[in-house]
């Protein structure tokens, strides 16, 4: 042949029925067979074959063999056992002169199979197919909010960016970009039965256990600097220190470092103010009778501790030891009683009765009374972090104080708590006082650094263990992590929707993706981070050869481990694309097994 090269490759397990012994007669009578192997060419839309073997002219073959119509035959069942059993190549035939197609998407990810098995698995599909019964959509929610959920894990960006990366999965996507923003609109509608569905999986699937939870409050900007007072989108206090509008997310998780749930505020809203109403939902949604609450010292408000109690709940806040009140810090930094644990480690704790002020219906504040432990405990490695992060913010208000025109209110912010009597212009923030007369505050270092690597916890638990107490609050660092994996693996920021209701389903979509990430960690044994994780799935990608048959080009360990723990083989080189929809047709109906 002059057009074609052919090679020869192994192929995947199939089952060989389309090889058969072909017949053709030319125009002098004479019969030629061969053997050939039929595939369905997706771009014509019509059935292809391939030839296999060339065997010659029917009456030349008699001469060699007494039968060979059945000896053929007996051939093309060897040949079909052969490929059934991966052990016989099948040639494909590759032109030298064939050209690209203009926006012809050749390249696929095959990572998702196992983002398929775990969507799947928690029956989000049967969810949104039971949703959307008696509507009448012009499309299917369903294959959009995969579609998102996907984007969102291996390629995260705008909704048209994942519209736009529809066609690297092997799924159905039979929509317009139209659809997916009319699709926004119907996923906030079921925002709440999606998340009470979402956790009754969870928890029948993954054991949670919800007598204690750790809660934390974010937030994420816009694209945009447009601020409307009717929605989310306000000013605020922003994590990234950006100028731009933002929304506040006060986000639940159980003891693996699932989340649980979450709840949207406007971006003016203080941390401590979405504690209650986020509590309260989380206990009447999903029927906790009682929880015990961990979260730092933004939450360590009278309110929200008499909130919790009132409630039969527990709390482990942490307390900031430099905003406490003399005696608690002169109980901090007395030596008497610590239990030293090593020579860089030491902790104590007491029963204390606290007065803490509660804000009464008419908006006066009462004095109530707590009796809680606090435990207090000392590690010499935050002693060093506390010393080294203050020491740059010391290096930046000596800045300042040498060169005070080049800096504002806003610029300024922590140097200027170590400067004495420093003063600001109310409207242009800039500096007010003369520079001669801007020092630092030496005494304010001193009390800072005696109190280096302290921690203050206060607890309703007050029959549990200093260490278990401590313990739990450590595991505080996984929602951080948490909140970290939606910003940067996960990109939820920044926010280019900007309809209420576009705002909601865009975070409903980051909450459910970053569930099924850390449902992967957990299936994973958290043996690897989910950046990891993430990024050995995307890069599991294959490129379509010709007849149907894709060529494989990326393996790690991770795809070795994940393959092992979900029956699919990451190493195998080519696969055809019906071998490719039988395994995500098996992730959609669970038979893959956990």
């Amino acid at each position: 042949m002059t057009e074609y090269d052919i090679i020869s490759i192994k192929t995947s397990n199939e089952t060989g029925d389309n090889v058969y012994l072909k017949k053709t007669k030319n125009k002098k009578g004479r019969i030629h067979l061969s053997i050939v192997d039929s595939y369905y060419d997706k771009e014509k839309k019509y059935a292809r074959q391939v030839t296999i073997e060339s065997l010659g002219y029917l009456d030349e073959l008699e001469k060699e063999y007494d039968d060979p119509i059945a000896h053929f035959k007996k051939r093309v069942e060897e040949l079909k056992k052969a490929k059934a059993a991966q052990k016989e190549p099948i040639q494909l035939e590759l032109s030298p002169n064939e050209k690209i197609k203009k926006k012809k998407d050749y390249r696929k990810n095959f990572g998702h199979v196992i983002l398929s098995q775990l969507y799947h698995q928690l029956q989000l599909d049967t969810f949104w197919k039971n949703r959307a019964r008696r509507r009448s959509f012009a499309f299917d929610p369903n294959i959009i909010f995969k579609l998102l959920i996907f984007t969102r894990l291996l390629y995260p960006g705008s909704k048209a960016k994942s519209f736009a990366s529809r066609s690297l999965f092997f799924e159905r996507n039979t929509f317009e970009l139209a659809d997916v923003y009319r699709a926004l609109t119907f996923f906030h509608e079921k925002k709440d039965d999606l998340l009470k569905w979402l956790h009754n999986q969870v928890t029948s699937q993954y054991g949670r256990d919800t007598t204690r939870v750790f809660y934390d409050v974010t937030n994420y900007y816009f694209e945009s600097d447009t601020i409307d007072e009717t929605d989310m989108r306000r000013k605020g206090v922003s994590k990234e220190h950006r100028p731009n509008p933002i929304v506040q997310m006060g986000l639940f998780m159980d003891n693996q470092g699932i989340p649980i749930t979450y709840q949207l505020f406007p971006g003016n809203t203080n941390d401590c103010m979405t504690y209650r109403p986020n509590l309260k939902k989380l206990k009447l949604d999903y029927g906790i009778k009682r929880a015990v609450v961990v979260a730092d010292k933004g939450m360590t408000t009278g309110d929200n501790i008499w909130f919790t109690l009132s409630a039969k709940d527990g709390y482990v806040f942490s307390m900031s030891v430099r905003g406490a009140n003399k005696e608690l810090k002169e109980y901090v930094k007395n030596e008497a009683d610590y239990q030293w644990v090593g020579k860089e480690y030491k902790r104590k704790s007491r029963l204390y009765p606290r007065d803490i002020l509660v804000t009464a219906k008419n908006g006066s504040k009462m004095k109530k009374q707590v009796h809680e432990k606090q435990v207090v405990f000392w590690s010499a490695k935050y002693a060093k972090k506390a010393k080294y992060e203050r020491e740059k913010v010391i290096q930046k208000a000596k800045a300042l104080m040498e060169n005070p025109g080049a800096y504002k209110r806003a610029t300024s912010v922590g140097a200027s708590n170590y400067i004495k009597d420093i003063a600001f212009d109310k409207t242009t923030g800039e500096i007010l006082t003369p520079k001669k007369q801007l020092h630092l505050n030496e005494k304010k270092i001193q009390e800072q650094e005696a109190l280096d690597g302290y921690y203050v916890l206060i607890t309703s638990e007050y029959r549990e263990a200093d260490d278990a107490i401590i313990d739990m609050y450590r595991g505080l660092w996984q929602i951080e992590e948490t909140f970290r994996i939606t910003k940067s693996d996960l990109e939820a920021r920044p926010v280019y929707v900007s309809r209420k209701e576009h705002i909601e389903a865009h975070f409903l979509t980051c909450f459910v993706s970053l569930v099924l990430a850390r449902i992967l960690q957990v299936e994973s044994d958290g043996k690897h981070s989910v950046a990891n994780l993430l990024d050995s799935l995307r890069q599991a990608e294959c490129t379509e050869l010709t007849q149907n048959y894709y060529l494989f080009d990326y393996y790690d360990d991770i795809l070795e481990e994940l393959g092992t723990k979900f029956h699919i083989d990451f190493s195998k080189r080519y696969r055809k694309l019906g071998e490719i929809k039988k395994i995500l047709g098996k992730t959609k109906k669970g038979s893959i097994s956990r």
